[in-house]
């Protein structure tokens, strides 16, 4: 597998920087922006193969300066799911209109463009009543789900005018080494694992049987780089997940068995305004199908992996 110049736009967030690690030796030169309002510029890896630009994805001379340059474009960057809810404005600026302006620069100045890969979300399910579900469902509750599923259709518009190299993933609860709890919207992974390093209660949101379809971030890795080279893949969406659910309060008690506590206290919140779904689990047998790709880690040994290289940085 071989990429030329390649763009990754969040390159300094949790699957931005963790994407650059995996390019590296099969990349020729990695251009990456981020404003760093979420990301920390010491995750991206150090190497001539390397420009960071700290700016947003909204700044068209960048773009304009850039495109030209790649024939990759890995679009990570958004603005999350618990900023969105109290930012409605800068949720829209960041993920619909920063989405649609790297569409436009990419088709105007991406003279050496082969594909397009949009990173988008199981979040437009909703609480999903098709178990796992498929490409085909949605059901938009939020506006971090409505402003992604936006610029997916603005990715198939894209497409089906201009015959667009796009492709699409919708990623699940994606979590593993490379996730820092310094970000304050990092997930609930890291969050358990924080708690118990300092030992703290864990704290779960609303009573814990609610469930989510965790992707361990070497199997999301993959897919992003297999979808970005098959042909197959353009004009296409793929769900990235596992079909399995497991409930928070479950979570829990593998995080604590794996840090080797017998019990461990566990301190139940109120939901907050974004916790709307109750059951999630994606079906990824397009994906399975078209790339011959399988999720290679369970959730267990996902958790131990990332409990490794917690204790890694630690020592």
């Amino acid at each position: 597998m071989k990429f030329g110049n390649v763009l990754v736009t969040g390159g300094a967030g949790f699957l931005g920087s963790q994407l650059i690690k995996k390019l590296l030796p099969v990349a020729e030169h990695i251009y990456v922006i981020d404003d760093l309002s979420t990301g920390n510029r010491d995750t991206i890896a150090q190497s001539d193969k390397v420009t960071f630009y700290q700016d947003s994805i909204t700044n068209e001379k960048l773009l304009e300066d850039i495109m030209p340059q790649v024939e990759w474009v890995y679009h990570l960057a958004c603005r999350n799911l618990l900023l969105s809810a109290v930012d409605m404005k800068g949720d829209f600026t960041t993920n619909l209109y920063g989405g649609y302006l790297l569409l436009q620069k990419a088709k105007s100045h991406g003279t050496r463009l082969k594909r397009f890969v949009y990173t988008s979300t199981a979040s437009i399910y909703g609480n999903a009543q098709v178990l796992p579900t498929p490409e085909s469902y949605y059901q938009i509750t939020m506006p971090y789900s409505a402003s992604k599923f936006s610029t997916e259709h603005y990715c198939q518009v894209y497409y089906h005018m201009y015959q667009f190299p796009v492709t699409i993933l919708r990623l699940s609860n994606v979590y593993g080494p490379g996730q820092y709890v310094s970000n304050p919207y990092c997930g609930v992974v890291m969050k358990f694992f924080d708690a118990i390093q300092k030992g703290e209660p864990i704290p779960i949101y609303g009573d814990g049987t609610q469930t989510r379809d965790f992707t361990f971030v070497d199997d999301t890795m993959e897919a992003l780089l297999l979808a970005g080279q098959h042909p197959e893949t353009i004009g296409k969406v793929y769900n990235v997940g596992t079909a399995k659910e497991t409930s928070i309060n479950q979570l829990a008690e593998m995080i604590i068995k794996i840090t080797e506590h017998k019990t461990y206290q566990i301190q139940f919140q109120p939901n907050r305004i974004v916790d709307k779904v109750y059951r999630r689990a994606v079906d990824a047998v397009k994906l399975q199908h078209d790339l011959q790709w399988q999720p290679r880690f369970s959730l267990h040994e996902g958790l131990a992996k990332t409990y490794e290289w917690i204790k890694g940085k630690e020592a």
